[in-house]
């Protein structure tokens, strides 16, 4: 079941089919080769088809859609092994200069915080991005600034299914910066770690279906794959660990959407979220390459593209340990008395 079967009051239908047969279309006439960059003739595409700033206003040159919507496109493009900065530019980097006030041109965005030496490191797609939105601490407060690529030092990287994941410095006395609040920092910090968790959830999800697909169909000593009792097994237990990762992040991405992302548990919500899809990622990988054995880790075979990019995506914007850990110090500051209403408020 997708996303938008199990959201149906929230997003229209019609609105899913285009996105699927769009990114589809896509994949059939660009198949997967070398490093992965911002293709332009896919991104003037999603942007005549109001995708790219899908959930921006109308006032500031958005779609005017939701976190459904836009939750539904990061799946879409997940589930057909399309890659590209669309959560980045569209909720993230977007989103937090519309927050500020601060004018959005069609230029393509990504975001990053740079530390106190000017640098950013594994920064997502900005070596293809036109600008880079920036955030970094002046005494006491914070600025974000919507810099040109040109005007930064941009230094190329990739994580394990080759997306840019690059290092990015400036000299910060260079750029016009304008004070951001501590609140927006919080749920920028909230919106990237959940972007993940919703495509690491698309992943799992896409690697039970190649796994249902391939045992059903593949026959061993006169009958199928899915009759062995081992098989049957490791399947079953991918498909509780992404049922519980899914769970665990519609839950955060509800309570957010509900109250403008300042619920006062969204934070353990989405460090839970983060914990139980680092942890079913683990479980889908080891179990699908089991269950299809050799063909799983071959070029033709498309399941290495999800188990990988699952693997990528869940040590992003904080690894698992990260936010395991998190939810232990929201548990233990919420004691017995206070637990309960954490995990139900």
């Amino acid at each position: 079941m997708t996303t938008s079967e199990r959201n149906t009051n929230a997003v229209d239908r019609g609105l899913v089919d285009m996105m699927n047969a769009v990114f589809a279309d896509y994949r059939e006439t660009h198949p997967p080769t070398g490093p992965v960059g911002r293709d332009t003739e896919l991104w003037s595409r999603l942007d005549q088809l109001g995708l790219v700033r899908l959930s921006g206003s109308a006032q500031a040159g958005g779609s005017g859609a939701g976190w459904y919507e836009a939750a539904e496109l990061m799946s879409a493009a997940v589930r057909h092994g399309v890659r590209a900065p669309l959560a980045e530019h569209d909720v993230l980097a977007c989103w937090l200069l519309e927050a500020v006030g601060a004018p959005i041109d069609a230029a393509a965005r990504t975001v990053c915080t740079l530390d106190a030496s000017g640098t950013a490191t594994a920064v997502p797609w900005a070596s293809t991005a036109e600008k880079v939105v920036v955030i970094w601490r002046h005494d006491d407060i914070h600025l974000v600034a919507d810099a040109d690529s040109a005007d930064l030092r941009i230094t190329s990287g990739s994580n394990l299914i080759g997306e840019p994941r690059d290092t990015v410095s400036a000299e910060v006395a260079a750029l016009a910066g304008v004070a951001v609040a501590e609140e927006l920092l919080t749920k920028l910090r909230l919106r990237s770690a959940l972007v993940r968790s919703i495509q690491v959830c698309a992943a799992l999800d896409k690697i039970l279906e190649l796994c249902v697909e391939h045992t059903g169909a593949r026959t061993q000593f006169g009958r199928p794959l899915s009759k062995f009792q081992a098989i049957q097994h490791l399947v079953a237990d991918i498909a509780a660990e992404a049922a519980l990762a899914r769970a665990a992040t519609e839950a955060a991405l509800t309570a957010a959407v509900g109250t403008d992302w300042s619920a006062p548990n969204l934070g353990f919500l989405v460090a839970v979220a983060r914990s139980c899809a680092g942890h079913a990622t683990s479980v889908a990988v080891r179990n699908g390459h089991q269950a299809l054995g050799a063909i799983g880790t071959t070029v033709e075979h498309r399941l290495h593209e999800y188990t990988r990019a699952a693997l990528a995506w869940r040590s992003e914007f904080g690894s698992v340990q990260h936010w395991d850990e998190e939810v232990t110090r929201a548990a233990l500051a919420a004691g017995a008395a206070g637990l309960w209403s954490l995990l139900t408020d």
